[in-house]
């Protein structure tokens, strides 16, 4: 398996490769019949097969095909999110691409684990097995495509007082959770100076203030948001590094 997380148009995205030692109409089934999709992808899905045809996902609204080049290509549209779904001969097997747009940038890493156990259920499945006999670690691959991806990095600006560091992360522990590790001492750690338990946390730090702010996220976890501020140049550095290693540690059992 392998992925790139890019940006194009001003929204995410997410690609995602698989070599699958199975013919490409093998494959290609695994991806347009319903009975096979049901193994597999997270929820019912029943595409027409033309371009324009609705997609019935079995709750919410239907989506559209967007393309489709039979035995080939199938993409089609998912709430706000678009799936495109390519498959290609490779030797005696086949090459799956997919292709996942969508504006949550920092929910790639729960997409990017939902994806690869739903790819494991499908070779399973095209081995004469059952996808129910998956076995992977949801968090611990969670854990890997942030590092991965590149979503543990801070967004780091000067500010007319400053400098501003930021990250936004996705965790896999609920607020009630996080928060008990969060209101406790952590390295560095002053005086609290907002306390809105479990959504925010406000603290002197290094010189300047950091706020932790706890809010709806993808998957089970709560999504982070980290923003550290203060005015000397000298604690900047520090603060990016220190934060992704704060927010890993938040995010472990």
């Amino acid at each position: 398996m392998s992925q790139t997380l890019d940006t194009q148009d001003g929204r995410s995205v997410l690609r995602m490769r698989r070599r699958l030692a199975h013919p490409p109409a093998k494959v290609w089934k695994a991806l347009i019949e319903p009975e096979r999709l049901a193994e597999w992808f997270p929820t019912t899905v029943r595409p027409e097969l033309r371009v324009g045809g609705k997609v019935d996902f079995g709750f919410g609204e239907p989506g559209e095909v967007t393309e489709l080049a039979e035995g080939r290509v199938i993409a089609y549209t998912w709430d706000a999110d678009h799936l495109r779904w390519e498959v290609r001969p490779d030797g005696d097997g086949s090459l799956l691409l997919l292709t996942h747009t969508f504006d949550d940038r920092s929910g790639a890493a729960s997409f990017a684990a939902g994806w690869h156990t739903c790819l494991e259920g499908m070779v399973l499945m095209l081995a004469g097995g059952s996808a129910s006999a998956v076995d992977t670690d949801d968090r611990a691959l969670h854990e890997q495509y942030v590092s991965e991806l590149g979503l543990d990095t801070c967004d780091v600006q000067e500010v007319p007082d400053g400098w501003r560091v930021r990250l936004e992360r996705q965790l896999t522990r609920p607020a009630d959770a996080v928060w008990t590790d969060l209101a406790g001492a952590w390295p560095g750690a002053g005086p609290v100076l907002v306390a809105d338990e479990p959504k925010a946390l406000e603290q002197e730090a290094g010189g300047g203030r950091v706020r932790w702010e706890l809010g709806e996220g993808t998957g089970h976890g709560a999504r982070l948001t980290v923003t550290w501020t203060g005015p000397d140049p000298a604690a900047r550095d520090a603060a990016a590094t220190r934060i992704p290693a704060l927010t890993a540690r938040l995010s472990r059992p």
